[in-house]
């Protein structure tokens, strides 16, 4: 019994039993160093929310180049309003050009206040991943009961609901971090592995290795679909939003 313990340890640390690790002196420091592969240098944003070296910028704040339309490829039909992305009504969603699976994401959005006075709608839009998985934002400040609870800011659209509210005033910044694992599916079309996601809101976590249980769905349940990398899909639903300073990490 003792034995089976020690290579479990082993295994957990990352060692994978071999006639030579068993040859091994576990008793000195050196035999549970490892020395390679090395992981590559990344240097941080020097400011909170810059991107990493490593990151690929989807929006700056100059032009909506990375973006095309949803709904037929065609350039961005959104607004740029002091080197913001806005949701332009009725122009539909909009995607990035470049499609990710398994990611590190940074968003910045606004809700505009006033921008349809008394509409529960209002600060309605999305942050859809792989194009299926989205990540609500809705103007839930201090205030969820306007809407059902997975439903509201931060949620996993009718899948998740956030540990806690953390949802910034209508015309004040919130900002996403989100990590994401994509689905993996056998040959046959069925799910090897299910999609992963954790959401960071204005820095408190309020998902936590949330398990997905498919395409988001607004009415039904929840299915998967096989897919391949997809892109980054924000949501235009009637609501005046604003975005800025997004990037992407592939993982």
């Amino acid at each position: 019994m003792k034995k089976i313990c020690f290579y479990i340890g082993l295994t957990a640390l990352g060692f994978t039993a071999s006639a030579q690790d068993t040859q091994k002196d576990y008793s000195k420091p050196e035999a549970t160093e490892v020395w390679g592969p090395t992981p590559k240098i990344v240097a941080s944003g020097k400011e909170y929310g810059a991107p990493p070296s490593d990151a690929i910028v989807l929006f700056s704040g100059k032009d909506q180049g990375n973006w095309v339309s949803s709904k037929d490829g065609a350039a961005s039909q959104w607004d740029l309003q002091n080197g913001f992305l806005v949701t332009k009504k009725g122009a539909g969603n909009i995607q990035t050009k470049q499609k990710f699976g398994d990611c590190q994401l940074h968003i910045e959005f606004m809700m505009y206040p006033g921008s349809d006075p008394g509409h529960l709608n209002e600060g309605n839009s999305g942050v859809y991943l792989q194009e299926r998985y989205e990540v609500q934002i809705y103007d839930s400040h201090q205030d969820a009961s306007k809407i059902y609870v997975n439903g509201q800011c931060g949620s996993l659209y009718k899948q998740a609901i956030p540990l806690v509210n953390s949802t910034n005033k209508r015309g004040e910044w919130n900002v996403y971090d989100i990590y994401y694992t994509a689905p993996k599916f056998r040959y046959n079309g069925t799910v090897e592995k299910p999609a992963y996601v954790t959401v960071v809101q204005n820095g408190v976590l309020i998902i936590n290795h949330f398990e997905i249980q498919g395409t988001i769905q607004h009415a039904g349940i929840p299915r998967y679909e096989p897919h391949g990398k997809a892109s980054v899909m924000l949501q235009e639903h009637g609501a005046k939003v604003g975005f800025r300073n997004i990037w992407i990490r592939e993982l």
